[in-house]
């Protein structure tokens, strides 16, 4: 199994009860198993900086499915809790991003890993060093 980090984030409709449901989410994904999640941060929005603070976090998971599959599961997770994509680092009620899969370097127009912008941001890269330390 693939060990994988995913951050998750929200700023609308309790931001920590949909990080909660999607973590619940991400343990059911088939062919997967959540090992780890880091401590929620609040944080100022990132890009767009006039909406609410956000709630982040970081999530390790093993898995059997692909890059493409597992970014499948996530677009899912989040249409369930009522992702609504209009406004480019607009507030949302859930983004999940694949931030690292194994060791694997991906650059396609649907997905791209490493994540692109990750070393620039601190609400990753807090939770992140938080799972990295306990492993």
């Amino acid at each position: 199994m693939i060990l994988c980090y995913l951050g998750l984030g929200s700023n609308l409709d309790s931001p920590e009860r949909q990080l909660r449901t999607a973590i619940d989410a991400l343990r059911k994904l088939p062919h997967s198993r959540l090992i780890e999640v880091a401590s929620f941060y609040r944080n100022e929005a990132w890009g767009k900086k006039t909406q609410p603070k956000f709630t982040n976090t970081v999530a390790s998971l093993r898995t059997r499915l692909t890059p493409q599959q597992l970014l499948k599961h996530c677009l899912e997770i989040e249409q369930k809790q009522k992702r609504v994509r209009k406004t480019r680092w607009g507030a949302r009620t859930l983004d999940i991003d694949i931030l690292l899969y194994g060791s694997m370097k991906i650059n396609s127009t649907k997905l791209t890993i490493p994540h692109p912008r990750m070393h620039e941001r601190d609400f990753v890269l807090k939770p992140l060093q938080e799972l990295l330390k306990s492993t």
